[in-house]
């Protein structure tokens, strides 16, 4: 499966990055939904959920559906990270139905002697499929203690992810087998396999988590976060979206602009964009990462190729590429990895500037026969939880998309399409082609061809856009400026690497603070270095 949008454990894991928004008071309850435009004008939910109260207790240790592992029990300043549960509507549309518990994180705020605590703060880091509960206190470092002694860090696990109704498709070594699989088919014989491939990971999902894959799009978790507003007690919500929490966030903006706070969107999706478009637009974006790590790795003392050029470098890899599409290379982790494992572990260390010393000696080590770190990246980027099973990224990445944009393709469609992104990618075209086919056969329809972020009469956003970011590339900022609307969008550019800003360029971070903490809106086209 081609790498999605999203941050995540996977980014924490690979390099640190701290996200943040906030402000708040008085509750406005999401039943008095009059300021709420087109169709957020759903039914109102029963007083049993709008005036439900949290209750908040230490946390457990993670969930494998949730990462897995140790989370840090306290920040650094001693708080203690505290969990709950919010029920929410598994249906909004019936709102009086069926109910979900969505898994909660916080840690509450400490201001000092004469200052005002300023309210919760929500945020998510990105996927769609990234466990909130779990990423919040691992990327919650020093450069977060500033905002947090005036603010609630608040995070969760989205609907269809983590403990929040997980969506659940295979087991270990169904999963293991599924994402080892080749997903470059050259011949007429193994595209069918794909798409069988394809098609039958949609009805174990259907088998096991059926009755939740109708209600896990955007626009449902959107309603969640208004439920959570209320019920956390702010007027407004307070929100830092990364990578897909961007779009999560745009969608809000544009169901409910009268309760937009301080809304802060890094590494941007590009809300213009269906599945096709935005696919292709990974696939160059991937590419130019890729080749700015070559560039790189040619200035280092030593490099996995011969020479100083780094286009030697992009024909060894697609060299290596293509070897491994027939003979896996061994690991000491008794998998192999397989050609699928290789570009998933390449796209992994692109993520982030801080990677490219592990991709460059992953790299050298394949080449001499020795798949591990390669096939570590790719672990990293899918979740796996050493034998003790995935998180649910995967399944949840899959359901999320599914449910949000309605294109489903064929194998005609991507024969069609291949030529383009060949043109996009020479490493990355044809996986990222082939991975058109995640939505072929899913048991739910989805909501439409691209999401709706036009939010008229909202606070200020900021939308912050990397220029290297390869996952969702920097032009996408620009469009999420311009479609949130005039005097809402204010489009920021960092002229940097890697998927992600905030506690990486000091400029940037200096501007999204003084905008989080004093209301300081920094000016439209503001570019950092």
């Amino acid at each position: 499966m081609p790498a999605q949008p999203r941050m995540s454990r996977t980014a924490v894991a690979l390099a640190s990055l701290a996200v943040l928004a906030a402000t708040a008071v008085t509750a406005c309850n999401p039943e008095t939904a009059d300021d709420a435009r087109g169709d957020a004008a759903i039914p109102a939910v029963p007083t049993a959920l709008s005036e439900q109260e949290l209750k908040w207790s230490a946390c457990s240790a993670p969930s494998t559906a949730q990462g897995g592992g140790d989370r840090p029990e306290k920040l650094p300043d001693g708080t203690t990270w505290q969990c709950s549960t919010m029920k929410a509507p598994l249906d909004y549309a019936d709102p009086d139905g069926e109910t979900i518990d969505l898994a909660l994180i916080r840690a509450k705020a400490s201001p000092d002697s004469g200052e005002k605590r300023l309210g919760s703060l929500v945020f998510n880091f990105g996927g769609p499929g990234g466990s909130g509960v779990l990423t919040l206190p691992l990327a919650a470092g020093d450069e977060y203690m500033t905002l947090h002694k005036r603010y609630d860090l608040v995070s969760f696990d989205p609907r269809g992810v983590g403990d929040s109704a997980g969506v659940h498709c295979l087991d270990t070594k169904a999963m293991d087998a599924w994402l080892a699989a080749d997903a470059t088919p050259d011949d007429a014989t193994e595209e069918k396999a794909r798409e069988r491939g394809v098609r039958a990971f949609a009805r174990a999902c259907q088998s096991e988590s059926g009755a939740v894959l109708d209600h896990v799009g955007t626009q449902e978790a959107a309603r969640d976060l208004d439920l959570m507003r209320h019920v956390l007690g702010d007027e407004k919500l307070n929100y830092f979206g990364i990578s897909y929490g961007t779009q999560l966030g745009g969608v809000y903006a544009h169901l409910f602009p009268k309760r937009v706070g301080r809304f802060v969107f890094d590494a941007v999706v590009d809300p213009t964009e269906d599945a096709l478009n935005g696919a292709l637009g990974q696939a160059k974006g991937f590419q130019g990462a890729l080749r700015n790590f070559l560039e790189d790795c040619a200035r280092q003392d030593s490099c996995f190729f011969e020479g100083t050029n780094p286009q030697q470098g992009e024909k060894d890899i697609i060299a290596l590429v293509e070897r491994l599409d027939t003979d896996p290379l061994p690991t000491e982790f008794g998998r192999p990895l397989t050609q699928s494992h290789a570009l998933n572990g390449i796209a992994a260390a692109l993520y982030d500037q801080e990677s490219w010393l592990l991709l460059r000696g992953g790299l050298e080590a394949a080449m001499d026969g020795d798949g591990s770190a390669l096939l570590l990246l790719s672990d990293l980027l899918n979740e796996r939880i050493d034998d003790d099973g995935y998180a649910n990224i995967n399944a949840a990445n899959t359901a999320v998309n599914c449910a949000d944009y309605k294109d489903r393709f064929t194998l005609e469609d991507v024969h069609r399409h291949l030529p383009r992104f060949r043109t996009a990618s020479s490493v990355f075209g044809d996986w990222m082609a082939w991975g058109l086919l995640q939505c072929t056969g899913w048991p739910a329809d989805g909501h439409a061809p691209s999401v709706e972020v036009s939010a008229d009469g909202a606070n200020p956003v900021l939308v912050i856009g990397n220029t290297g970011d390869p996952a969702t590339p920097y032009e996408g900022a620009k469009k999420m400026a311009d479609e949130l609307g005039e005097k809402v969008g204010v489009h920021l550019t960092v002229d940097g690497e890697g998927h992600g800003t905030y506690a990486v360029n000091d400029c940037l971070t200096e501007l999204v603070d003084a905008y989080l903490l004093d209301g300081t809106v920094p000016a439209n086209d503001t570019v950092c270095s």
